[in-house]
């Protein structure tokens, strides 16, 4: 085994006690871009986005809960205040982002994939349509179930295609095997 795997297990450890310990009670709000990604780009008609969203931050405790069964994914993400909300250290929501609980809202998480230890989302490739997540916050747990997979090329932007009268998740990481290119999992509450 090598010491890269043995932290990623010690972590996801470490993240899941933290996840049971905060009594899955919150999730989500925005996320900044880093690294793989530079800027999320949403092409929106809908001018009716510009919403403010005033939430409690308790620091001792994850903001959300990202949950995928299929892969067997439970993580917590931090706020966009926390030096945790980084790519470098844990699943990121992108600044920008909708919490599940606006209509309409686009929630946009960003991880690692690949075999670091900080490659929270090494496994979406097996994700298919279909295919369920879900995000806790405040005490609420949504259901959204993927409705489209699709790759981009990695150049510092990531559009994200979707329906603007849903309330949406996105999912954003590095393609499987393919060093040019970024893959965006787009599903819808259910």
């Amino acid at each position: 085994m090598t010491s890269d795997y043995l932290i990623k297990v010690k972590d996801e450890v470490f993240s899941d006690m933290k996840v049971l310990m905060s009594g899955t009670d919150q999730v989500i709000e925005e996320v900044e871009v880093d690294t793989d990604v530079e800027n999320v780009v949403e092409n929106s008609t809908d001018n009716n986005s510009n919403q403010t969203y005033e939430e409690v931050i308790n620091w001792d405790k994850y903001y959300g809960i990202l949950e995928i069964p299929r892969i067997g994914l439970k993580r917590g993400f931090y706020n966009l205040d926390s030096k945790y909300n980084s790519i470098d250290y844990n699943v990121t929501m992108v600044e920008g982002s909708s919490m599940p609980n606006v209509e309409k809202g686009n929630l946009i998480l960003m991880a690692h994939s690949g075999d670091s230890y900080i490659s929270y989302f090494a496994y979406l490739y097996r994700l298919s349509v279909g295919d369920y997540a879900y995000v806790t916050y405040q005490g609420t747990k949504y259901k959204y179930q993927i409705v489209n997979i699709y790759d981009v090329t990695k150049n510092g932007n990531v559009e994200i295609i979707r329906s603007y009268n849903k309330t949406t998740l996105t999912l954003i990481t590095c393609t499987k095997d393919n060093d040019s290119s970024q893959t965006v999992y787009i599903a819808e509450l259910v």
